[in-house]
């Protein structure tokens, strides 16, 4: 009877919870990117930077090669917008690296920078909740995309919002954009948290950004305006109260008073997230497995952590080399993701405006010889016509796929192709094209779960001809694509892939949030920048094939079934099981792989 009564009253809770929905009537007053000023720092580095290159597009980009370029690109944003800031992300940590960053925006907002944050709900619960209080703070308004209803506290009401509405939450804003001034922006695959900034204690992510500069960013703010005015955008305001905030606060932090209240201005449970955690209580959850994002401690970041992310300096922008390009932007439309009412409408069924946006920019910096009838720029015209055909960001690029005549090189975290990915592959390999892709190997894996769909599809790739190669998890400060993931500097061995990167015949550069998976396909929103430049195809394809040459296994397909090659000069011996992982792992995926649809991994 006790048992029945307690089932009956969690059953209660949870329907409770769930039935909470979202608010209706929402006010959304609409607010758009500002044009670009020239009086302001950013503008003037940018034509110092391009009058100095004496560049012949108007258009930059520099690939950020590590953490600290990440991390620095996007303090020297902070430090010196003057106009506004602009955030767009799947995942921001209440963690040391978003700590300061926060504080940095709070400041800049201060000092009269309009500060809009539009950021995903799906992982806003618990600590990371407490980022959400950036919206009480003056000059910042702050929406959540794409809301799950429930309380912020409770997994468990959170986790029945999902199942009551499971087609809809399941349906994600992946996109990344940092935006400065409507002058500079940093994209790529990065959100926000010290797991992306070499900072964490159990293991970082290898990923990658590109900071853009130009009238290329112009295509960027775009988009952010598209997504920040749509009606899946609820202002933080509509979903949860300053007194909420500041029980969540009690509820998560176990840091001193003291430290809670270190925050120099103002009502606490408006601040950004703080408390230090003692030596007693340094302990980390770290990236937690199967859903893919790390979660900070309950007990905040440590004083190391703190120290190391207050002792990064600000790019200078101005030393920064820049590579001139042409270059178009593709971007999934906001109404890929079903709101209120469109429920259960098949992705292909929605309305036009839900098919992918293709936007060019950078075309006429030089007066001599416009770079609209050059050879790159008339290459990428054709690349982004291609990827116009296609409804989405990735099928824009599968469309991109058929382009290529010598080589593709693709990096995939999350690889879990689709009938129609493995076909523009076989077509690829039918035309002689060479096509290598890096992915996670099931060790380096954040989210195991999502390795059951790619592993089912190996044989049948390596049968086509695709050269598999997965990246080696336990060494110690991986020098691997682009830069190290920053295990150095915390002494732990553990990286993990994130970067989402596609050379096209050493031409083309696509760097994005996209990975090549159904989920990205069908249901995510994701972002990307096509950069017709042979220079920075060479500088992404130099690292990346280091990486898989020496941090990475290759896979081979033999008579008794899969072998893993050993890194070069690793020492390590070939293997024909996956690598640096436990029998019970294994078995356990094995089981759970015919429960585990492609589309939901």
């Amino acid at each position: 009877m006790y048992i029945s009564r307690s089932i009956s009253a969690l059953v209660a809770l949870l329907f409770i919870s769930g039935c909470a929905g979202l608010p209706d009537r929402v006010d959304r007053p609409v607010s758009r990117a500002e044009l670009p000023a020239s009086n302001t720092v950013l503008s003037k580095v940018l034509e110092d930077r391009r009058r100095a290159d004496q560049a012949r597009h108007d258009s930059g980009f520099l690939l950020l090669s590590g953490p600290q370029e990440a991390y620095g690109s996007r303090l020297a944003l902070v430090e010196n917008a003057q106009k506004t800031l602009d955030l767009q992300y799947y995942a921001i940590h209440a963690d040391a690296s978003s700590e300061r960053l926060l504080r940095g925006i709070a400041a800049a907002a201060r000092r009269g920078v309009r500060v809009r944050i539009l950021l995903d709900d799906f992982h806003s619960t618990g600590r990371n909740a407490l980022v959400m209080g950036m919206a009480f703070q003056p000059n910042v308004e702050m929406r959540m995309f794409n809301p799950v209803a429930g309380p912020r506290g409770s997994i468990l009401g959170r986790l029945w919002g999902s199942v009551t509405d499971f087609s809809r939450v399941q349906q994600r804003m992946h996109n990344k954009l940092f935006i400065a001034d409507n002058v500079m922006g940093v994209t790529g695959g990065r959100n926000l948290g010290d797991a992306y900034f070499g900072n964490a204690d159990s293991g970082n992510f290898v990923d990658l950004d590109v900071l853009a500069v130009g009238p290329i960013v112009q295509d960027l703010s775009r988009s952010f305006d598209s997504y920040w005015n749509n009606q899946r955008a609820y202002p933080v305001q509509s979903l949860i109260t300053q007194q909420e905030l500041a029980r969540l606060r009690e509820q998560t932090s176990k840091a001193p008073a003291s430290e809670q209240q270190r925050q120099g201005d103002g009502d606490n449970s408006n601040a950004p997230p703080s408390g230090t955690r003692t030596a007693a209580s340094d302990r980390r959850d770290g990236p937690k497995p199967p859903d893919g994002e790390p979660r900070p401690s309950s007990d905040g970041p440590t004083q190391a952590q703190r120290e190391r992310v207050w002792n990064e300096q600000a790019m200078d922008l101005g030393a920064a080399a820049f590579v001139w390009a042409p270059a178009a932007m593709l971007a999934d439309q906001p109404a890929k993701i079903p709101a209120e009412g469109e429920r259960g409408i098949p992705v292909a069924d929605m309305k036009p405006g839900a098919a992918v946006e293709v936007s060019a920019s950078g075309s006429h910096s030089d007066n001599n010889a416009p770079s609209s009838t050059t050879p790159r720029t008339q290459a990428l015209q054709a690349s982004t016509e291609h990827a116009a055909q296609g409804e989405t960001v990735v099928d824009g690029l599968l469309q991109l796929l058929a382009q290529a005549r010598q080589d593709l090189l693709i990096i995939s975290p999350y690889f879990v192709p689709g009938e129609d990915m493995k076909k523009a592959f076989a077509d690829a390999v039918a035309r002689g094209v060479r096509v290598r892709v890096l992915t996670n190997s099931l060790a380096s894996n954040d989210a195991p779960v999502a390795h059951v769909g790619y592993a089912r599809h190996r044989d049948e790739l390596l049968a086509m001809g695709v050269q598999l190669y997965e990246l080696r998890s336990e060494q110690a400060g991986l020098k691997s694509t682009f830069g190290s993931s920053g295990a150095a500097a915390t002494g732990e061995s553990r990286s993990m892939l994130h970067s989402k990167v596609l050379v096209l015949d050493g031409r083309l550069l696509v760097v994005g949030s996209m990975n090549l998976d159904l989920r990205s396909q069908l249901q995510n929103t994701e972002i990307a920048l096509l950069i017709q430049s042979r220079a920075l195809s060479r500088m992404a394809s130099e690292q990346i094939e280091t990486a898989m040459r020496e941090g990475a296994w290759r896979l081979e397909k033999t008579d008794q079934g899969l072998v893993w090659r050993a890194p070069q000069g690793s020492g390590l011996e070939d293997a024909t099981t996956d690598p640096d992982t436990g029998l019970g792992l294994r078995l356990l995926l094995k089981l759970l792989g015919p429960l585990a649809p492609d589309h939901l991994l």
